[in-house]
């Protein structure tokens, strides 16, 4: 069988959702559009996934977080597709793009021609079994990526009462996931290599507030040591953790968050890559015309920095999506769109907190507020300053306004004259700019 589209979205996460309304609102004839998924489910707000999705009390279910609601849009039901004459092409695998001749192959052997392809394949989880870890492939041994993940995962933490968990990785996954196990009420202990958590983003003073807070709520932490192997019982399901450091723990369930890989394999050869993604214009556009590429994947230019880079957050997903229909639309009317200006951007929530972080943690780090891990109402955050500007802003704990205040200071990049000046006025500071 043989389906022809004028455009054809590859993946549908995020980006693929946030392209789709774009697409409409730009004006779209039924049958122009498809969105080809790996997934069985129109495309969702992913990060709901290590969040609500695994809440003890009313946890949040499809069709509940369905794009747009992430960013406050519409909830763009698979009817609205439909409504759209948008072909969703669901449970359906590409094995082969054909760049040259615009030709996809699915793993059943159809082909899917296109005059214009988005690709929005995201990232695929890093598995411990990548490094031959021993006995990585036990049950019970779960990655979190798809919504099928999560329903595998909330399965087990629902059956295993009283349950140990051990929480391999101290990034995003690792943090968001031991707060929803604490709050089922299982043991949790997190086990990462680095000297404290979410190295790439925080500062040694921040991290020991998370660390403070999570030990308050009953985490276990294991810095500075890697899980080197696993045993399993009678059924095959996994009973210990065996850490490099000869310590051993003993497990019901495990969660891996170690990091996650762009999905660029079916293009290899066939485009320009850059830093580990797929090289794009401002437009998103490849190096072969009418290809573009968005979201976990894309290389692209960062105005505010003047360099090429690779971002993978879901904000970065939807924005680029964005921007590539826009572009798309407006080279065939022989027009030209605004300069993606992107600030990068990065948020959490887990128990009662929740912070943001907008601009570059390059620099030396200035630490403001009350950052107690004991405190009822924890309030603090840093600055970044680089050549005596302050170019990135962290803040816990945060009003929409004070978020807004420190997303200003690294898109305007203000002058410090002192570091100690700074870390007294702290949030004041920003809400001078």
């Amino acid at each position: 069988m043989v389906q022809s589209f004028k455009y054809v979205i590859v993946g549908g996460g995020v980006a693929a959702g946030y392209a789709a309304r774009e697409f409409a609102k730009q004006g779209l004839k039924p049958g122009e559009l498809a969105i080809v998924s790996k997934e069985a489910v129109a495309p969702y707000e992913r990060p709901a996934l290590s969040k609500a999705y695994l809440f003890p009390e009313s946890p949040a279910r499809l069709p509940g977080f369905h794009v747009c609601v992430g960013s406050g849009g519409e909830r763009l039901l698979p009817e609205w597709y439909a409504e759209k004459g948008i072909e969703l092409i669901l449970s359906t695998e590409i094995v082969k793009a054909d760049l040259a001749s615009k030709s996809l192959i699915t793993a059943a052997g159809e082909t899917i021609n296109y005059q214009i392809l988005i690709i929005a394949t995201g990232s695929t989880v890093i598995r411990l079994s990548d490094f031959g870890t021993q006995g990585a492939d036990a049950k019970n041994i779960f990655y979190l990526r798809e919504v099928e993940d999560a329903d595998i995962l909330y399965a087990a933490i629902k059956e295993k009462k009283n349950a140990k968990a051990v929480v391999v990785g101290g990034g995003y996954i690792g943090l968001e996931l031991s707060a929803v196990l604490r709050l089922n009420n299982i043991d949790v202990t997190m086990v990462y290599p680095e000297p404290w958590c979410m190295p790439r983003l925080f500062s040694s003073g921040l991290a020991a507030f998370y660390e403070g807070y999570y030990k308050n709520k009953g985490v276990n932490i294991i810095k500075g040591t890697v899980v080197v192997g696993f045993t399993s019982n009678s059924n095959g399901e996994v009973k210990e953790v065996k850490l490099k450091d000869g310590r051993v723990l003993e497990a019901d369930i495990v969660v891996v968050g170690v990091g996650g890989r762009p999905q660029t394999a079916l293009f290899k050869g066939q485009v320009q890559e850059e830093k580990g993604g797929i090289k794009t214009n401002a437009s998103f556009e490849t190096s072969v015309p009418g290809v573009y590429a968005v979201g976990d994947v894309a290389t692209f230019p960062l105005k505010l920095y003047g360099e090429l880079r690779r971002v993978e957050h879901v904000d970065h997903a939807r924005k680029s999506a964005e921007q590539a229909v826009k572009a798309i639309k407006a080279a065939e009317e022989r027009k030209t769109t605004e300069e993606y200006d992107y600030l990068p951007y990065f948020y959490s929530r887990s128990f009662d907190l929740a912070w943001q972080f907008y601009g570059d943690n390059v620099g030396d780090t200035v630490l403001f507020g009350d950052n107690n891990p004991e405190s009822p109402k924890p309030n603090f955050g840093t600055y970044w300053v680089k050549d005596g500007k302050v170019v990135g802003a962290f803040l816990e704990g945060g009003t929409p306004e004070d978020n807004k205040a420190i997303a200003k200071v690294a898109r305007v990049q203000p002058p410090v004259q002192d570091i100690d000046v700074l870390a007294k006025e702290g949030l004041s500071f920003a809400s001078k700019i």
